[in-house]
């Protein structure tokens, strides 16, 4: 199996050819929207940090910026800031070409003499990028070139018995056709680590799956934090869920059944190919933040409850296994796998649907959320003043 996508000279391909606007802070936030707007091609992202913040914070914050940009759906980048944030532009653009040959460029607000003189420059540059980007062609590469990311968020019942054994099964096909995909959420490990943790291949990738999960429940427990409070969310308990360890068990079920062989930190890029999971938070939007960060191509988004939720960078492709959901937020819904549920499909079957529909996005079939143009960002931080 091929799927056609854009050539990288660093990593690999991309299935989307986007000319990222790209925020050094908050305060740039809007003029990206703006330039944006103006340039057919043209994606941004509304960045929600960057500035006045602990020296972790903003690391992760860079980290995240820089893997946006590094993101194989990007062709080039323009970045704006404001001048007087933590790292300035044109710092954050040597950290940039440091890593890749794409094109980048930068400008500062207070530098060339506010708004309007900085979206000028920036819309100039970003059209220069957009012409170059629509003159590359597509290629033929193998599914051994591509990542996908793994999400659940607004789970229900069905999310667990159908839904997500159903990506689990993608999960599977993929990895067997040579791709990688990548798990986070690691909050919603706890209470079935273990049975996760059998799936790793080594025993020191065991461990570190079972550490992850002790050291989160230490870290709020320092704090007077207990993680069951906040989970399962209330929608989830709505939808049938009634503890963490239900929700984790049927959440892990996603990432399928092959050896787990690498877990990433937050937002940290792979160094091997396989089953991958990472080390996020709870929150889905800021474990889909990290997964692009962390170069996947596409993710696929499980969801009994409905959401609406998108990325600039990655289509998000959503799944429900509930007929109402499917029904009732048809314009937010990709995949309905109620048939499941009804007995009509097996796993195998439902997973084998969902390998088309991904290898169709691969190839340039936008999802509902991509297709509205939804751009949903959060970076965790490690922690925040009050």
């Amino acid at each position: 199996m091929e799927f056609y996508g854009y050539r990288r000279a660093e990593g690999r391909p991309g299935i989307r050819n986007h000319v990222l606007i790209l925020p050094t802070c908050a305060c740039g936030s809007e003029t990206c929207r703006i330039v944006a707007s103006q340039v057919r091609g043209a994606v941004n992202i509304v960045f929600n940090t960057g500035c006045s913040d602990v020296a972790a914070n903003t690391a992760m914050s860079q980290k995240v910026l820089t893997g946006f940009a590094w993101n194989p759906n990007v062709y080039g980048v323009v970045i704006i800031g404001l001048g007087c944030e933590t790292v300035p532009h044109d710092e954050l653009r040597k950290k940039i070409q440091a890593q890749t040959s794409k094109p980048v460029v930068s400008f500062g607000i207070q530098e060339e003499g506010g708004t309007l003189k900085t979206i000028e420059k920036a819309v100039r540059a970003a059209r220069e990028m957009a012409a170059e980007a629509g003159q590359q062609q597509k290629e033929a590469f193998p599914m051994s070139e591509f990542l996908m990311g793994i999400e659940c968020g607004g789970s229900d019942a069905t999310s667990g018995i159908a839904s997500n054994p159903a990506v689990g099964n993608l999960s599977d096909r993929l990895i067997d056709l040579g791709a990688s995909t990548i798990m986070s959420e690691s909050i919603e490990w706890i209470g079935g680590e273990h049975v996760l943790a059998r799936r790793a291949a080594s025993p020191e990738i065991h461990d570190q799956i079972i550490k992850i999960c002790e050291d989160y429940e230490r870290h709020l427990l320092a704090a007077g934090q207990d993680c069951r409070a906040g989970q399962p969310t209330p929608g989830n308990k709505a939808g049938g869920l009634s503890t963490l360890d239900e929700k984790s068990l049927g959440c892990i079920r996603k990432g399928g059944t092959r050896p787990i062989v690498e877990v990433l930190e937050q937002a940290a890029r792979p160094t091997k190919r396989g089953a991958i999971v990472m080390d996020t938070a709870g929150y889905d939007i800021s474990s889909v933040t990290s997964m692009a960060a962390a170069g996947c191509q596409a993710i696929i988004f499980t969801t009994g409850r409905g959401t609406p939720t998108g990325n600039a960078i990655v289509p998000v492709l959503k799944v429900t296994a509930n007929e109402h959901t499917f029904s009732w937020m048809e314009d937010n819904m990709d995949v309905d796998l109620s048939a499941i549920i009804r007995g009509e499909w097996s796993l195998e079957e439902s997973g084998a649907r969902l390998l088309e529909k991904i290898h169709a996005v691969a190839n340039g079939h936008l999802t509902k959320a991509e297709a509205y143009g939804f751009s949903d960002i959060a970076v965790d931080h490690v922690c925040r003043f009050v």
